[in-house]
């Protein structure tokens, strides 16, 4: 019998504490939860590492309610948390506590089996500020099959990136996510000042020989660059409850829109439309409605 092939959120698992309350939060968690949506909960998996204590028993008890396959072996630090504060626009801020368990997550036999059998992985470069972790993710996407997506969803945050892990995360994807703010902060740190943002992803997605590259530019819509070809999309007008987790929905159903066989233009209208609709909701894992889904 075949292994099972599985798509992969690789990273963080923390718990969003917002001023209503804390929610379980982390890309890889959002990612694998949109992806599982349209390929079945059971195909998708997130992956990364909880500690010794009760946030991480809750943490355990929210994936299951969730639905969500969940690889996260127990190390001896704090599961994570992150500090969420919303503005007038409900657009978060995040204090992103250090030294806890996802920092740490283990290069086990179990982790590299999946990695062996990996469909498509999502990884960030918050997940890699710490050098154990790191390693981790490295020796993951290295040991995936030939065919994996794998996808760089970049996420800069606070300061815990360097030219380094972006070049290294780069080398290693063929798909690159990333945002209008993103991309800005990157021109500078690889000195292509001149170029407009168009520019900029073409040269990006030449240089590291990506399959595509994905630019979400918030209201002022979203790109998808493919060689020889640009997918344009509008952002729709909504009523916006927070923007929690939207971009890992965009990413989670393109990524299963791909993996299912629809073009890259079907996929890309098909996360904006998810993204919109988790911006309507409150939270980062919302139950999609049916016709999202069915498409």
């Amino acid at each position: 019998m075949e292994a099972k092939r599985y798509v992969v959120g690789l990273g963080e698992a923390l718990w969003d504490v917002l001023p209503e309350g804390k929610k379980l939060g982390g890309a890889p968690a959002n990612f694998a939860y949109h992806a599982g949506q349209f390929l079945g909960q059971e195909n998708t998996l997130a992956v990364s590492a909880l500690g010794e204590d009760r946030l991480a028993e809750e943490t355990i008890e929210s994936l299951k309610e969730h639905g969500l396959s969940y690889l996260m072996p127990r190390v001896p630090y704090p599961t994570g948390t992150v500090q969420v504060t919303l503005d007038d626009q409900g657009i978060p801020s995040y204090d992103i506590k250090e030294n806890v368990a996802w920092d740490n997550i283990p290069q086990s036999e179990e982790i590299m089996e999946v990695a062996r059998n990996c469909r498509a992985v999502c990884f960030g470069s918050l997940a890699q500020r710490n050098v154990v972790s790191r390693e981790t993710i490295h020796r993951f996407l290295d040991n995936t099959p030939n065919d994996c997506m794998k996808i760089f969803d970049i996420n800069l945050r606070q300061n815990f990136y360097n030219k380094e892990i972006i070049m290294e995360s780069l080398q290693r994807c063929n798909v690159l996510k990333i945002n209008d703010e993103e991309l800005v902060l990157i021109g500078r740190m690889f000195g292509y000042p001149g170029l407009d943002m168009e520019n900029k992803c073409w040269l990006i997605l030449g240089k590291y020989n990506l399959d595509m590259l994905v630019l979400t530019c918030g209201t002022n819509g979203s790109y998808v660059f493919t060689p020889g070809q640009m997918s344009v999309q509008e952002t729709p007008v909504v009523e916006v409850a927070d923007t929690v987790g939207a971009g890992d929905s965009f990413t989670g159903s393109f990524c299963a829109a791909i993996l299912s066989g629809k073009s890259v233009a079907e996929a890309h209208k098909l996360a904006v439309s998810v993204s919109a609709y988790v911006c309507t909701q409150n939270g980062a894992m919302p139950v999609l409605p049916e016709e999202l889904i069915k498409g």
